[in-house]
């Protein structure tokens, strides 16, 4: 029978001595992360290549310092890149619909903006001042007088020849009209009546053709009228002309090396001069600079510029985090304002999206995130794989609403997107997504721990130094740092591991620097330490606390001493958030003559992990394999959970449930003071199983309260011992011989120190009384293969036993 393990091997205890500092006040503070040198190969990689398609996705567990390496990384890069452009939008004078882009050097668009400003402000004053010049007004008083001569000229001849003809020209006030004349004076209807027909006949026909002249000088004048109009609209233009040009001349010059610039001044000075009117509003509207705004009503807002993304600041390419990756927030948006009771727009309300900031730089997305939000990850993907940013609204892409929308240019997209999530996100991308493994073919794998090694330890000190630095936490001793490197192996569950999941470490020194200034220390003591932990796990404990309530009151069926056929007390673990916990649970098997079935309860009625049911078929296989090899598996058997109401999942309580099977068939008691967890192969070799920290405390504490007698202790597999990382008060226990720890690696080592009997071998010796668990099992198995056959014989009558499942002996 094998022996208990000594208190020494139950931990992994980290010694202050191997410290050379007396507290970590005297390290340089280090916030490098430890123990992820594939991840960081990965993520420099990722970031130093630049080709289309090499984006990051970076995954690993919650607070393991993905987002610290990859910005420090990041951070390297970004200092020798160059800086991104400035991106703004302009209005498209002949297509206002579709606003234009345009790239310019770091800090120019902002500049750019500022000088239009400039520009209108210096219409606003010169334009009017220029149309209210006297030269301005000669011009227009020479055009006018010139065609007002011509005019009067060419009215005098036809009243001249009206005359002539003793027909006068009248005005009124409807126009021209022509009466006969007689003795000077107008004739009334009367007069004309009396003339003979011929010349009345006479006068109607030079009137007639006086008429026909008159319309044709009309048309003449209309004509003179549209060459007058066009000659100030002329005169308007030079004069416009030589108040803008120059100022459009001296910004030519400023960004002659902007050729996109350059056209749009030109269309700005064409538009100007075709819209000088807009200039020559009232003059109260105030000339400062920078009140663009106040000029909304004379359509001056098309002349502005709306700066997209300004990288003025000289710190290289940018760096982006969106916390709220929504489609818009991403790709941009245009937004509308009310007027006279409709939506409008214009290319002012166009919003940049974080790709807009992140052009020519890194952005980070949290996977899920972005997964969780409609149209975001399609819209992310559509721009990677198009290289571009196109400004899309999602109420005119489904027809939702019918506003009016702008067309915006689309802007060359040149950015490294790094996505942070889950391992399972990754797979399910990879699998589902036939883009994703296009736009994200760097994945960075960060472990859930690293090594506790000498140099992972020095390096974990001295994280632990600049984690209190940061935090403005009182410094450790080399108690406290010995401490937090125990609980750190702790939460790995490994005493060979430290866990990579800084966050909960960092959440431990604040309630231990908490614990520490309350008590007036002035450095964190391994006291500390071991307190704050304590107290993380009172105030998560009040589950566990109700389910040793009910075990201790005998509602839940636990028991701690004796012994029992066919019941064993299994360990399981339960989960809630991040708080784990283990408890005892009552396993209980029954077995009878059969054709080989054994029945899993939790499986029949659907409360089973696949992974619980592999389990139990497994050790079907053995069962099988090691009593019945040359004869028929003559048995029925069922296993159940007593007491268990939820699902039941994993496969280390196979273990148990095999010597509960064994004890079953061996009719030997099982010592109830032992709990068992282990996860067992078709060969009987004890395989390791997880939270076995957890699970040997969970019994542990069963014991305790009920009292403490030396009989109590857990079977282990031997695989798990080096994860050991029990708490002081079982070691202690341990150490006084209170509570013991077996390791086994055979089901035969488990059921011996169940039982207190030799497993023996899988064959009876003799035909009397098996001395062995293992020949008791044989010589059951044995008299149900006889049964059967027996029964199975033609013109056999047999009557079953009663609970035994043996056939009467007639």
């Amino acid at each position: 029978m094998i022996d208990p393990l000594p208190s020494e091997r139950l931990t992994h205890r980290c010694d202050p001595g191997e410290f050379a500092f007396e507290t970590t006040a005297e390290l340089a503070a280090s916030d490098d992360v430890i123990g992820q040198e594939r991840a960081a190969r990965a993520v420099e990689f990722g970031i130093g290549i630049r080709r289309e398609g090499y984006n990051l996705f970076v995954m690993g567990p919650p607070g393991s310092g993905k987002h610290t390496l990859v910005r420090k990384h990041i951070a390297t890069y970004a200092a020798g890149a160059e800086r991104s452009s400035d991106w703004v939008y302009v209005n498209n004078f002949e297509q206002p619909q579709k606003p234009i882009a345009i790239g310019l050097p770091p800090g120019r668009g902002a500049a750019l903006c500022k000088d239009m400003e400039n520009l209108v402000d210096e219409l606003c004053a010169a334009i009017p001042a220029v149309f209210d010049s006297d030269e301005y007004t000669a011009k227009v008083e020479a055009i006018d007088a010139e065609f007002s001569e011509q005019h009067e000229r060419e009215f005098t001849a036809l009243g001249e020849e009206a005359t002539q003809q003793k027909i006068a020209l009248l005005r009124t006030p409807t126009g021209f009209s022509f009466a006969p004349v007689k003795d000077g004076e107008i004739m009334t209807p009367e007069d004309f009546a009396k003339l003979p027909e011929a010349e009345q006949q006479r006068i109607q026909a030079a009137i007639s053709a006086l008429q026909a002249k008159l319309e044709k000088l009309v048309r003449g004048v209309m004509r003179l009228r549209k060459e007058r109009i066009e000659r100030v609209r002329a005169l308007n233009r030079e004069m416009t002309l030589l108040a803008v040009g120059h100022v459009v001349d001296d910004l030519k010059v400023r960004y002659q090396e902007m050729p996109r610039v350059v056209e749009y001044l030109e269309a700005v000075q064409h538009d100007v001069l075709d819209h000088a009117d807009d200039f020559r509003k009232p003059a109260e509207i105030p000339n400062a600079p920078g009140q663009m705004a106040q000029r909304e009503g004379l359509s001056l807002r098309r002349y502005s510029v709306n700066v997209l993304v300004e990288n003025g600041a000289p710190d290289g390419a940018p760096l982006v985090s969106e916390d709220h990756p929504t489609f818009q927030n991403l790709i941009g948006r245009i937004e509308h304002i009310a007027q006279l009771g409709t939506l409008v727009t214009d290319f002012n309300l166009i919003k940049p999206g974080a790709l807009h900031r992140a052009n020519g730089g890194h952005l980070l997305i949290d996977a899920v995130k972005i997964l969780s939000q409609p149209f975001a990850w399609e819209g992310l993907k559509r721009a990677l794989l198009r290289k571009e940013i196109r400004i899309e609204s999602l109420g005119d892409m489904y027809s939702l609403v019918s506003t009016v929308s702008l067309e915006p240019e689309a802007i060359p997209l040149q950015t490294k997107v790094v996505l942070f999530g889950d391992r399972f996100v990754y797979y399910l991308l990879q699998a589902y997504d036939p883009d994703f493994g296009k736009l994200f073919r760097v994945a960075a794998d960060f472990g859930d721990d690293f090594e506790r090694d000498r140099s992972n330890t020095d390096a974990f000190a001295r994280l632990l130094a600049a984690q209190a630095a940061r935090e403005g936490l009182l410094p450790l001793d080399r108690s406290g740092v010995a401490r937090a490197v125990d609980f750190a192996s702790r939460y790995a569950g490994d005493g060979r591991k430290l866990t990579a999941q800084v966050r909960r470490i960092a959440d431990l020194l604040a309630e231990a620097d908490h614990a520490a200034r309350s008590a007036g220390r002035s450095v964190i003591v391994a006291g500390d330490i071991a307190g704050a932990d304590a107290a993380q796990r009172d105030r998560s404990d009040r589950v566990r606390e109700r389910i040793e309530e009910e075990i201790l009151r005998g509602s839940l069926l636990i028991d701690t001493d004796g012994a029992k056929v066919a019941q064993v007390n299994g360990l399981s673990v339960v989960t809630l958030g991040d708080y784990s916990f283990g408890a005892p649970t009552r396993i209980t098997a029954t077995t009878r003559l059969g054709d080989g079935q054994v029945i899993d309860i939790q499986r029949e009625v659907e409360l089973g992990g696949a992974i619980h049911s592999k389990g139990v078929l497994i050790l079907s296989a053995f069962l099988a394999a090691r009593f019945s090899g040359n004869r028929p598996h003559s048995l029925a058997a069922s296993l159940v959970f007593e007491q268990t109401y939820g699902e039941v999942e994993g496969d280390s309580a196979s273990l148990a449930e095999l010597c509960a099977l064994l004890s079953s068939l061996a009719d030997v008691p099982i010592r109830q003071s032992l709990a068992v967890t282990g996860s067992v192969n078709q060969l009987g070799e004890v395989q390791p199983i997880g939270a076995v920290n957890e699970k040997v405390e969970g019994f542990f504490e069963i014991c305790h309260a009920r009292g403490l007698t030396g009989t109590q202790g857990v079977l282990i597999p031997a695989t798990n011992v080096d994860e050991l990382m029990l708490r002081d008060d079982v070691i202690a226990a341990a150490r006084d011989g209170a509570f013991r720890i077996f390791p086994v690696r055979t089901v035969d080592e488990a059921i011996e120190v169940l039982t207190g009997l030799p497993a023996g071998d899988a064959e009876p010796v003799g035909e009397g009384p098996q001395s062995s668990v293992n020949g008791r099992v044989a010589a059951r198995l044995r008299e149900y293969s006889t049964a059967r056959r027996k029964w199975t014989r033609p013109g056999a009558t047999a009557r079953s036993a009663r609970g035994s499942g043996r056939p009467d002996e007639d």
